[in-house]
């Protein structure tokens, strides 16, 4: 997931990525950190903006965090 964050960032200037439960942010959060360190090595500093989202799976209402990774 850390790889296409940071492939992500380089294409398009900015990525998101939604999850859903406490092992999930985790791991998202973690991904961050990671593609952070990869954008770093070309000279690219990103932020992290989290919020909050509504998603609909299975019909039913969910929140997920959102986190926005972008350039500072």
């Amino acid at each position: 997931m850390a790889g296409a964050i940071a492939g992500v960032v380089r294409e398009s200037g900015r990525a998101e990525a939604q999850a859903i439960g406490a092992g999930a942010v985790n791991q998202a959060v973690k991904a961050v950190a990671i593609a952070r360190g990869f954008l770093a090595l070309d000279g690219i500093d990103v932020i992290c903006i989290p919020a909050f989202t509504e998603v609909e799976i299975e019909g039913k209402e969910r929140t997920a965090v959102k986190l926005i990774v972008e350039p500072r």
